[in-house]
């Protein structure tokens, strides 16, 4: 064995090390963000049900009042402070924001900055793993699934982080993310990893630079519209329940009241998939173009490219449908969950299910 193989196996070791140790973190912060909601369930709340009903009594007596008003009536809405009232998806009721996490009294915040303090360390760390495993092969680090599913991970707490850096209010992303890249970094770690080795002739290329990094960060930014897709279907039904006059259960009541308003977790899902459409588009371009250069085809219905093309033509009929038929609401995000199943298929399913030309990777 010469020095050179030593020091990649090495690195290659001192990779798998970091990512353990990245996963560890990211359980503690995941145990911080469940704190951060169990105490920020004992605030008190009822902003919601105070817009839609005009009732002073579901929150707070001391608290500044602002004026609210929907298709169907007035009311005053006692709130702990001012804040922006949006519409619903469904244009039918006007509902403030909730603070956009757990954090509802002064323990529930700290245990929150403390999430959020956990998962830039483990970021830090996850980085650290992954620019290893690349410098152990001396190339990129998505050459099979396992690289892959370290690096795309990677990249979609990056993207949270660079929210929260922006100063947006996306806070509530926390427990959700950090639990799917738990799930996405153990079953790399378990099911899909490979040894760290070099390209098969096929992957050498520096297509493999452009296609796959663009896809990567395409993935990422249509999980969170995928996670704000799926919080606005229970806000949403919250909301409507509450219109209705029902009531419901305290626990649902203690959770949703601290998310965004259905509005504005539809319009965040809606615009991070608008945002990162076109580079989905060009990502399929750039993956015809490296198929040109390698098989002598752009296209040849490679299963890959089949489900490559059925997501950008599923998440093109969600972005033209909320653009020309006006749908928002509950029909858009169902549109917009099939699509992300399809890139989640498209994913997992293909390479490890279906056979193709992309089977190596």
């Amino acid at each position: 064995m010469n020095l050179a193989a030593a020091t990649n196996e090495n690195l290659a070791e001192i990779s798998n090390v970091l990512i353990y140790s990245a996963m560890a973190v990211y359980t503690l912060a995941f145990f911080a963000h469940i704190a951060e909601w169990v105490f920020g369930s004992r605030s008190k709340v009822g902003r919601t049900a105070a817009a839609l009903t005009g009732s002073a009594a579901a929150a707070p007596a001391a608290a500044p009042t602002i004026q609210v008003r929907g298709k169907q009536g007035g009311g005053t809405a006692v709130l702990d402070k001012p804040e922006v009232v949006t519409r619903s998806g469904a244009g039918v009721r006007d509902v403030p924001d909730g603070p956009g996490a757990a954090g509802g009294t002064a323990k529930g915040d700290l245990y929150g900055r403390i999430a959020v303090s956990l998962t830039v360390l483990a970021f830090l760390v996850h980085v650290g793993g992954v620019a290893t495993r690349a410098a152990s092969v001396q190339r990129v680090p998505w050459g099979n699934m396992y690289e892959f599913s370290t690096t795309f991970s990677m990249v979609i707490v990056g993207a949270y982080l660079g929210f929260l850096v922006a100063k947006k209010n996306v806070r509530w992303l926390g427990l959700p993310l950090i639990g799917t890249v738990l799930a996405d970094l153990g079953l790399a770690t378990t099911v899909l990893y490979t040894e760290s080795d070099q390209l098969v002739p096929a992957l050498d290329s520096y297509w493999l630079v452009i296609h796959v990094s663009t896809a990567i960060i395409c993935g990422a930014v249509f999980y969170l519209g995928a996670v704000g897709t799926i919080l606005y279907l229970f806000r949403d039904f919250y909301e409507a329940k509450l219109a209705r006059g029902d009531k419901p259960s305290a626990f649902a009541t203690s959770v949703l009241e601290r998310l965004p308003s259905a509005s504005t977790l539809d319009k965040f899902a809606y615009r991070v998939n608008a945002a990162v459409f076109p580079l989905w588009t060009f990502t399929i371009i750039a993956g015809a173009i490296w198929a040109g250069d390698a098989w002598g085809r752009y296209w040849g219905w490679d299963p890959k490219e089949v489900w490559s093309f059925i997501t950008w033509v599923a998440y093109a009929c969600y972005l033209h449908a909320r653009a020309t038929a006006g749908w928002k609401g509950r029909k858009a995000a169902v549109l917009a969950l099939v699509a992300f199943a399809c890139w989640l298929f498209n994913y997992y399913g293909v390479n490890i299910f279906v056979q193709g030309l992309h089977s190596y990777a």
